[in-house]
């Protein structure tokens, strides 16, 4: 299994990026999908999360109503659509597979990780 994060960048405070993350695999769509986040000298925390099906999505509190998490299954593709971006948003952003049918916000719920996606927001 392959995960290859894209899309990342420098921007300025209030602007948009998308992320997408191309997975390898005939059965992706199976899968809740995931991103994380990690910025220097902290943490990697949970961003936002989707249902195999995208009826279900799931979101950090810091950036519910910014993000948004969508998924392609035909095209073994996730998304994750920024805006209204922060500079507290600086981070090394991550997709990862959970192979359990439920939500998780730890990355020990994640079996399979990207290579990650710098995101840059300057003030």
């Amino acid at each position: 299994v392959q995960l290859v994060e894209s899309g990342g960048g420098l921007v300025q405070a209030g602007g948009s990026l998308r992320l997408s993350c191309a997975a390898s695999g005939r059965t992706f769509s199976r899968y809740i999908m995931g991103w994380f986040r990690q910025a220097p000298g902290k943490e990697r925390e949970f961003v936002a999360a989707v249902s195999w099906s995208e009826g279900d999505t799931h979101y950090a509190d810091s950036v519910k109503g910014r993000f948004t998490i969508s998924r392609d299954n035909a095209k073994n593709t996730v998304y994750l659509q920024m805006d209204s971006l922060k500079p507290e948003d600086t981070a090394v952003y991550y997709c990862a597979r959970r192979t359990v049918g439920s939500f998780a916000v730890v990355p020990g719920g994640y079996d399979y990780w990207g290579q990650g996606t710098q995101v840059t927001v300057s003030t």
